[in-house]
């Protein structure tokens, strides 16, 4: 069967559990499923961002495990957030020298939320890195980035599953979610990241939930619920579970083609 050449990729936001696009980001490779645009929020877009750059699933892994949240110098005073997003530019720099979404090998869109419009904003031209840390921004715990003096923040608040930027563009949709939810104990609200998690999820789900029929392919881990979106303790079983996943969403989707 001959897949079409037009595919799009939907990477949803998820914290650490980003990770798990990089494992189905695999299983889609050796499917020969190879996305022409991508469109990601929050991690989804730091994910996409280096696979559209040429990178491959280990190089993307691997900047996940790298890249520590919690270097003093992270820290911020005096600003809207425990963690500085802009200090984290040093670590795109690497990965992204000429900054450029005209450079990536594939169509990128990164989605992010106008904190005082409240309104998504899509980016896919000019300058890369700071979008990206806009839309990476977890509202409480990273600091709001501007941008053509403009404030900007998670695009998971708003749009936690970016499919509009594709459908125009693409015969076929693939899309992958890495943030199911389970409802949790009283008990489990321990500290403030907890609350953060649930509102966000809250808030995210719903809004992503009806998009998942505009897919072909839709893949949700859900063992992924008993993954935290701010621990990288297990990122090789995390990338593992997305691979899985993947793997049997795409042979139920092949087996149908026939």
């Amino acid at each position: 069967m001959k897949i079409s050449e037009n595919i799009g990729l939907v990477l949803s936001g998820g914290g650490f559990k980003g990770v798990a696009h990089i494992g189905a980001i695999q299983a889609l490779e050796e499917a020969q499923i190879i996305p022409k645009y991508i469109s990601g929020t929050s991690a989804g877009a730091l994910v996409g961002a280096l696979y559209a750059g040429g990178y491959t699933t280990e190089e993307i892994k691997s900047f996940f495990k790298k890249t520590s949240l919690l270097k003093f110098n992270r820290f911020t005073r005096k600003k809207a957030g425990f963690l500085d997003s802009e200090k984290f530019q040093d670590d795109l720099n690497v990965f992204f020298p000429e900054n450029s979404f005209e450079t990536l090998q594939k169509k990128l869109f990164v989605t992010a939320t106008n904190l005082v419009e409240g309104t998504t904003k899509v980016f896919s031209k000019g300058p890369l890195i700071k979008p990206l840390l806009a839309s990476a921004a977890f509202p409480g715990v990273f600091t709001p980035v501007m941008i053509d003096q403009e404030l900007y923040a998670d695009g998971g608040i708003l749009d936690n599953f970016p499919i509009d930027p594709l459908e125009k563009k693409c015969d076929l949709i693939v899309g992958i979610d890495v943030t199911p939810i389970k409802k949790p104990k009283i008990t489990d609200f321990k500290h403030s990241y907890n609350v953060m998690q649930r509102a966000y999820y809250l808030r995210a789900m719903p809004n992503a939930e009806v998009k998942f029929k505009r897919c072909d392919i839709i893949i949700q881990p859900k063992k992924l619920i008993n993954h935290g979106l701010f621990s990288n303790n297990s990122l090789d079983e995390v990338y593992d579970i997305g691979y899985q996943e993947a793997k049997q969403q795409i042979e139920i989707f092949l087996k149908n083609q026939k």
